[in-house]
């Protein structure tokens, strides 16, 4: 089993092949895929790996892992002229690491922000090699849960990804990586990354598209739900949130085709079984290294209608996660980023097993 939740204090333990995480306002889960994906060879791999992204030339474009894999992170990273700028929950990718530390020896102003609320342990060893590399790195804030996931590079493009840049999880974990030049949503992210690397309070501007937590996103994701008139197809790693699931519930209840996707777990089974009462159809996948883990935070609602729209980004579906971790997530109308991560949701759909209580 790759994951343990359990509700009780503040605290963390960390046991071989499972990880059991607490914070005060709830639990924060992720998981561990048992196979490695070779990072050298991702390297080379570019992102013809027999997955598929969105049309290039477009100002948002996504990755979907584990097919397209992480090579493209890397050239964004190791193209860095002037300056980087990373917000990661948890780093443990070698590959990432020695990249960072080679831009910062030829000159790149390299900052990264770690989380140390709940992951301090896990990236000391990261935090102290980037350090004695030259990398500019500081701790978010302590009483905070710092879960984006963000790369920002010369202050042209920005990575928004649903996934942690932990390179044992990379093969076997569903996620997203939507690549963003927009100046809006890049400045923004930037204002952003500035104050909190300065551990200065700061309302994130919205930029075009962005989705933050704990500002806008709940409200965001609600909106997303309750927009839907036809279809709404959702992966999550967490159904933590009495508010996403009466929302989920209303939609199918008005005739909306709600398709829920996850990683199969008993905390989550009282909302399933709302869920499914309700008429949404609910698909998982067992909780084993064997099989594909659902790590993604993505909605699509209405694809291929004139208001299709979705969301994706580092929000689970809990109060922690909307209401007061640093996330950040992106809502778009962008067809060439619907129509993959909608036929990539609709695949997983297809393999997983309807929820039987």
């Amino acid at each position: 089993m790759r994951r343990v939740v359990i509700a009780c204090a503040l605290m963390m333990v960390v046991l071989t092949g499972c990880e059991v995480r607490f914070g005060v306002a709830g639990p924060v889960s992720k998981p561990h895929a048992a196979a490695k994906a070779s990072q050298e060879a991702a390297r080379g791999s570019g992102t013809g790996t027999g997955g598929q992204s969105a049309p290039s030339g477009n100002s948002l474009t996504v990755l979907v892992e584990p097919k397209n894999g992480v090579a493209k992170i890397y050239q964004i990273i190791n193209g860095a002229k002037s300056s980087i700028e990373l917000t990661m929950y948890e780093l443990k990718d070698q590959t990432a690491e020695s990249d960072l530390a080679a831009a910062a020896a030829r000159g790149v102003d390299v900052r990264v922000i770690l989380d140390q609320h709940l992951e301090k342990s896990r990236n000391t060893a990261t935090y102290d090699y980037l350090s004695h590399h030259h990398v500019h790195v500081t701790w978010a804030d302590a009483g905070t849960t710092y879960h984006q996931k963000t790369l920002t590079v010369d202050g042209k493009v920005s990575v928004v990804m649903t996934l942690n840049m932990v390179s044992s999880d990379y093969a076997g974990t569903r996620d997203f990586a939507v690549i963003d030049t927009q100046k809006a949503d890049i400045d923004a992210i930037v204002t952003t990354f500035d104050a909190d690397f300065a551990h200065k309070a700061i309302t994130p501007p919205d930029g075009a598209d962005l989705v933050w937590s704990p500002t806008n996103s709940q409200a965001t994701i609600l909106d997303v739900i309750n927009s839907a008139t036809r279809t709404l197809s959702v992966e999550n790693e967490e159904m933590a949130s009495s508010k996403v699931i009466s929302a989920l519930e209303s939609a199918a209840e008005r005739g909306v085709d709600v398709e829920v996707v996850m990683t199969a777990e008993s905390e989550w089974d009282k909302a399933f079984g709302e869920l499914v009462k309700a008429g949404v159809h609910v698909r998982l996948y067992r909780d084993s290294s064997k099989v594909l883990y659902i790590h993604a935070k993505a909605i699509v609602a209405d694809a291929g209608r004139k208001d299709q729209q979705v969301f994706v980004g580092s929000e689970n579906f809990s109060t922690a996660s909307m209401d007061y971790n640093r996330e950040l997530g992106i809502r778009t109308t962008s067809g060439g980023v619907i129509s993959v991560i909608n036929a990539t949701l609709a695949a997983d759909y297809a393999g997983a097993t309807p929820y039987s209580g």
